[in-house]
């Protein structure tokens, strides 16, 4: 089997390194040459362009910052689209809109190419150990056949019906996150000024009915102070937009999601767009001299230390578990 990657940033570097693991051939591509033989040392190999590259693969996955990078890559000069053969079966891994990856499906389809929505969910940590997530939109019978690909990479894998469905579930689940962490931020702020110990204040939210993933993850890097979670104000702001967007589509008027945009356009004025997402708590931290939400005993990286799981199917018609 011939496996092709493009993109080897934060996120696709991790899913690469779980490929090259694999009896795979394994092909790779990404405008960082450096990373790129790096990998090539390790037994892949590479192509001048996607064009090429793609000629070379049966699957094809893309991991790229954002929907102008995908276009780059796919429809350049030298892009992935003119070297697309019948049969072959592309990826697409970046959170992006439903527009954008509908509007592939039927540009593809015509050249017998298979197109799926796959974005990961559940942290760079568990790219890395191959236990994250995967989403996957597309017909039953191509998330069959690309499953063992997926399950080299990720850990629960959840069919969720039609290309598109998966990233508009994507961006719905980055929105939960994203209202979670600023309530994360808020809530140890405001605790910090009451004079509570930030390591018990943490432990009070981790086993009580506050409590959720991005707690028992994100407030472990603002606490250490690093807050270094591999996603910046700019990307929080794609995709919030992109659920707002879903919610203007059909005139739902919602609450929460403007005030999150806001909140992250402010972020991003002030410290940059590609400041670290965790570090939005510093707009709280300005409003009084010398508020630091810091506290001893916390990691500056996430590492899941958990091995390689056996890839499950997640089933959503199976009996849900009583908490």
């Amino acid at each position: 089997m011939n496996i092709g990657i493009i993109g080897l940033g934060n996120l696709g570097e991790k899913l690469a390194n779980n490929l090259i693991k694999s009896p795979h051939n394994i092909w790779v591509l990404d405008l960082n040459t450096e990373v790129v033989q790096q990998f090539v040392q390790r037994g892949a190999k590479t192509a001048a362009n996607p064009k090429e590259l793609v000629k070379n693969v049966d699957y094809l996955i893309t991991c790229l910052p954002s929907p102008k990078a995908t276009r780059s890559v796919i429809e350049g000069a030298d892009g992935a689209i003119h070297g697309m053969k019948a049969g072959l079966v592309w990826a697409e891994m970046s959170t992006t809109g439903f527009d954008e990856i509908t509007h592939y499906e039927k540009t593809m389809k015509a050249k017998g190419v298979s197109v799926i929505d796959c974005p990961v969910t559940g942290g760079v940590h568990k790219a890395e150990s191959g236990n994250i997530s995967i989403l996957v939109g597309c017909e039953r019978a191509t998330f069959d056949k690309i499953f063992p690909v997926l399950a080299i990479m990720g850990w629960r894998i959840l069919h969720t019906g039609p290309v598109g469905t998966a990233s508009q579930l994507k961006v719905m689940t980055n929105y939960l996150a994203t209202a979670n962490l600023i309530s994360c931020c808020e809530a140890l702020a405001v605790m910090k000024c009451c004079g509570i110990d930030l390591a018990t204040t943490y432990e009070a939210i981790r086993i009580s009915s506050g409590n959720s993933f991005v707690h028992e993850t994100e407030s472990q890097l603002i606490l250490n102070g690093s807050r270094m979670i591999h996603f910046t104000h700019e990307l929080v702001l794609k995709d919030v937009g992109y659920f707002q967007g879903l919610a203007d589509k059909f005139g739902l008027k919602i609450d929460l999601s403007p005030v999150l945009l806001d909140i992250f356009e402010d972020a991003k004025a002030r410290y940059g767009a590609d400041d670290q997402s965790d570090n939005v708590v510093k707009r709280l931290e300005d409003q009084i001299h010398g508020l630091r939400i810091l506290a001893e005993g916390f990691p500056d990286v996430l590492v899941d230390n958990d091995p390689k799981r056996t890839a499950m199917e997640v089933d959503p018609k199976a009996p849900k578990p009583v908490a």
